[in-house]
């Protein structure tokens, strides 16, 4: 009922920031961000945000990173907590630990992580799909 129409428009307008590191550049420390975030220096720390983290060719993470989607062409050891979709480019490399809800990883790629997928588990019944009629069945007579 009192909804504040800035509400929305702020969400948007962050989901659309960009924060670069540039090459060369190296920042040591912690960072919390709300946009996305393009690194094609060193960052020696962790990176929180609720955006797309872009790793290129020159970038490199070493710490804890924590994003919605994630596109890697450069390197990055630590763990890595991806809520969508991690994609690893030919060039990209990969140590630590990965969580990711979906995972796509070009030929090419070096992936040296323990991983873990979000997501539904769909669980089977008697190992055959004819457990999933039998409760339908009892749903009906019921």
């Amino acid at each position: 009922m009192f909804k504040s129409p800035t509400k929305s428009k702020d969400k948007t307008e962050t989901s659309k920031e960009q924060n670069r590191i540039s090459a060369g550049t190296v920042i040591t420390g912690d960072i919390e961000a709300k946009g996305g975030f393009r690194i094609e220096g060193s960052l020696i720390g962790n990176l929180s945000t609720s955006g797309k983290v872009v790793i290129s060719k020159g970038g490199f993470i070493k710490g804890d990173l924590i994003c919605k989607n994630a596109d890697f062409e450069g390197s990055f050891d630590g763990k890595l907590n991806v809520e969508e979709t991690l994609s690893l480019r030919s060039s990209a490399v990969i140590d630590g630990e990965v969580n990711a809800g979906k995972l796509s990883i070009e030929p090419g790629a070096s992936f040296n992580a323990t991983c873990t997928m979000k997501g539904a588990v769909k669980s089977l019944q008697n190992g055959r799909k004819e457990g999933r009629k039998e409760g339908k069945r009892e749903e009906r007579s019921a």
